[in-house]
């Protein structure tokens, strides 16, 4: 008996490990590059998605921060091409009517997201696409199936909670910034969700050296 549980703890504590390197290391830096990587690491493999990646109708909580940064770069994108066409040497950075800006995040947020896919390096998924940094140069990104849709519905999700009002402020205010505005929350729920695994694996730890 005492066999048989041991085991399990040892299953269950290497479960709880590969877990938490995989949430933790897809969210561990969602405002900049994840560092330097060696090549050597990785296999360029097709992404294998588990039942929540390939059938959930919304964004999985381990790639929201990556997903957020793809739509802040986004509406940066559209905004600056907006506000580029009423500038002028006198005006370099014209301000947008409400109406104009309304348009344009809505645009953003509506477009085909064609470009954008998740690829899976090291065990870990990450999205990949414009405003994205990658180290990888060897490695294959899925595009198309739910993640378009996925996107389009996150992008909605924030002119809904921020407004465009906001939104468009914030912009004003610090266009490159504009990814810390709106991930804040993204970088504190995966922040959590890696303080639980972490916590978990502690525990099978402890009660491992129990017995």
């Amino acid at each position: 008996m005492k066999s048989l549980l041991l085991a399990v703890l040892v299953l269950t504590l290497f479960d709880l490990r590969a877990a938490d390197d995989r949430k933790h290391s897809s969210c561990s830096s969602p405002l900049g590059d994840s560092g330097p990587v060696s090549e050597t690491a990785f296999s360029a493999t097709a992404p294998r998605f588990n039942a929540e990646e390939a059938y959930s109708a919304h964004m999985p909580e381990h790639l929201r921060s990556d997903a957020c940064r793809a739509i802040a770069f986004q509406m940066q994108k559209y905004l600056t091409k907006a506000e580029s066409k009423w500038s002028s040497a006198k005006v370099p950075a014209a301000r947008l009517s409400e109406s104009e800006y309304v348009d344009t995040l809505e645009n953003s947020c509506s477009q085909s997201w064609e470009n954008y896919g998740v690829k899976e390096v090291g065990g870990v998924k990450r999205f990949a696409g414009p405003g994205l940094n990658s180290q990888e140069t060897m490695t294959v990104m899925m595009t198309g199936g739910p993640w378009p849709a996925r996107l389009y519905k996150l992008c909605h999700s924030y002119l809904g909670e921020f407004g465009e009002e906001q939104i468009y402020a914030e912009y004003r205010r610090r266009p490159a910034a504009l990814a810390e505005f709106l991930c804040a929350e993204e970088q504190r729920a995966c922040t959590r969700l890696s303080d639980t695994k972490g916590k978990n694996l502690n525990k099978a730890k402890a009660l491992q050296s129990e017995l």
